[in-house]
């Protein structure tokens, strides 16, 4: 599976950012798809998952503010990110795999690259 995102700049404290990854190849390794990021200095972390059947899971520091969602037709995830704050200024990366465990939190084995998001105070 290779996966494309995009989306992500530099954005204001309050405001929105939405990021899309798009999984091509095997993409029936692909019935999760998730949002992963790394803040520098700090270990990659969680930040949401969604399955092809729309059960979602997502990290409590982004609850009530980011919304995950996918297209299943054309293997697509999208995170959509409001009332964004300093801290969630990071490289995002997204995420597949066939079967997940800890409530979508580990097990996948395709990686895209990271885009950048830079919220200011």
């Amino acid at each position: 599976v290779q996966l494309q995102a995009s989306g992500g700049g530099l954005v204001q404290a309050g405001g929105s950012l939405a990021l899309s990854c798009a999984a091509t190849g095997r993409t029936s390794s692909s019935d999760w798809m998730a949002w992963f990021r790394q803040a520098p200095g700090k270990e990659r972390e969680f930040v949401a998952a969604v399955s092809t059947w729309s059960t979602t899971y997502y990290a409590d520091s982004v609850k009530g503010r980011f919304t995950i969602t996918r297209v299943n037709a054309n293997y697509t995830v999208y995170l959509q990110m409001n009332r964004l704050k300093p801290e969630d200024t990071a490289v995002y990366s997204c995420a597949a795999a066939g079967a997940v465990r800890n409530w979508g939190r580990e097990g996948y084995d395709y990686w895209g690259q990271g885009t950048q998001v830079t919220v200011s105070s």
